[in-house]
């Protein structure tokens, strides 16, 4: 458990954590509120398998590792899912606008996909830094 909750004493990282825990609960709740559009929709819309389960599957996880990110709690746990989540949506959203648009059209589109990606490996790598649970349970 110890390293898990390891990380340094670097008071910048709770601005990546706002970032990433933030617009991960927001998108999580989204895809509960506007299920048709965000939600189980937008997943059958791409060709997702079982989107009824895979949209609130999804929306779940963005809640509950939004808000520990946004805690500081088990940042380097809570990042795994996020990290995974963004490749599939890079994969299976990005894939044909390449494809379809090119290169730059493909990189416009993605670009708070990668920013949501690498903040989330930075969480994994740095953990939650000063000012999170995981700081204050590790001094203990």
């Amino acid at each position: 458990m110890q390293g898990i909750i390891t990380t340094d004493n670097a008071s910048t990282t709770i601005l990546i954590r706002l970032m990433v825990g933030a617009v991960f609960l927001s998108e999580g709740i989204q895809k509960f509120l506007f299920a048709d559009e965000l939600g189980a929709g937008r997943f059958a819309k791409i060709g997702l398998p079982n989107p009824d389960f895979l949209g609130p599957f999804v929306g779940t996880f963005e809640i509950v590792c939004g808000t520990l990110i946004l805690l500081g709690m088990l940042t380097r746990l809570a990042s795994i899912p996020l990290i995974i989540i963004m490749l599939v949506a890079i994969f299976t959203t990005k894939s044909a606008v390449l494809a379809n648009d090119g290169f730059w059209s493909m990189l416009h589109g993605s670009r708070t996909d990668w920013a949501m990606l690498l903040g989330s490996i930075f969480l994994l790598v740095k953990g939650g830094g000063a000012y999170s649970i995981d700081q204050k349970l590790q001094t203990k």
